[in-house]
């Protein structure tokens, strides 16, 4: 076996990429790791191409063992992981030899961990991307039995690494998710956008990889139905409920309920490791603070 065999596939694992782009047009969504911060350091610990394959671990409970000699890195929550019964820490890189047992428990902070593997994963590459997106078919969760291959490692004595601690976090808590006011924001009437950021919403559990359901002060629309139009990731949507769901890379690619705005980036990938019944508070964003903070993420990573 030239990579891992899947003892036991956990509550969702899933082959990840930073996502599909340029098909939106043909009704394919990005997909793509939800917490692309935490992806990028796992790739980044080995020396990785970004882009590399890795796995996105949601919750817990996979097993897998190792059918080669490499290294892996472990970026996002934690997820009590261990080889071979040995506690192992996130935001690590670790040798692995052939034959070990790798195990995560229950997720003990956050909610998904991201692991990579030197080279990265070879699954099949469709429409330029190895993301996985269930809903279209592109891929499938983690089976047991399955086996996740991947190359030799090129550089075997390379030294282990660790994330400085100021950038481990698996963005739970914190300061109000920053929203870009743009959509049909301006079409809300001023009581709905003042209570948006004046008062909290709690996480549904009804979330998933396509959007995080919010549960609290209803919105609501007066202007009746709107074209159908293209939806970013982080799109701030309101249904006729006055529920906002935010939607996340598993998204529709277009939807006709008014959209009050987009989640910063970084603060999406926060909210992609938050748990049901956590409380969280918005505050308005401008377009140039917002494409400076991203143009330093993405100058960092290279």
């Amino acid at each position: 076996m030239s990579g891992f065999q899947v003892l036991k596939p956990g509550a969702l694992a899933l082959l990840q990429d930073l996502g599909r782009r340029g098909y939106q047009h043909l009704g394919l969504t990005t997909g793509g790791a939800l917490d692309e911060r935490a992806a990028r350091w796992a790739n980044r610990l080995l020396d990785n191409d970004q882009n590399a394959a890795l796995l996105e671990i949601s919750l817990g409970r996979l097993e897998l063992l190792a059918g080669l000699d490499t290294r892996v890195a472990l970026a996002g929550a934690d997820l009590g992981f261990e080889i071979n019964g040995k506690p192992c820490q996130p935001w690590q890189s670790y040798s692995v030899r052939a034959g070990d047992h790798l195990r995560f428990g229950y997720a003990r902070s956050g909610l998904r961990a991201y692991l990579a593997v030197a080279g990265g994963f070879t699954g099949r590459c469709r429409f330029g991307s190895r993301a996985t997106v269930v809903r279209e078919g592109m891929g499938r969760a983690l089976a047991a039995g399955d086996r996740l291959e991947c190359l030799p490692d090129q550089s075997p004595g390379a030294l282990l690494r660790r994330v400085p601690p100021r950038y481990c976090t698996s963005g739970e808590s914190g300061d109000a998710l920053r929203v870009l006011r743009c959509y049909q924001y301006q079409e809300f009437g001023e009581a709905e956008r003042r209570r948006f950021f004046d008062e909290g919403y709690r996480i549904s559990s009804d979330s998933d990889r396509m959007g995080i359901r919010l549960a609290g002060p209803a919105l609501g629309w007066s202007q009746g139905g709107i074209l159908s139009q293209g939806i970013a990731l982080g799109a701030v949507q309101v249904p006729p409920d006055g529920q906002p769901i935010v939607l996340l890379n598993d998204r529709q690619t277009i939807g006709g309920y008014p959209v009050l705005g987009t989640l910063l980036p970084l603060d999406l990938f926060r909210l992609a490791q938050m748990r049901p019944g956590t409380e969280v508070h918005f505050e308005a964003i401008d377009v140039e603070e917002a494409s400076a903070l991203m143009r330093t993420f993405y100058d960092f990573f290279g």
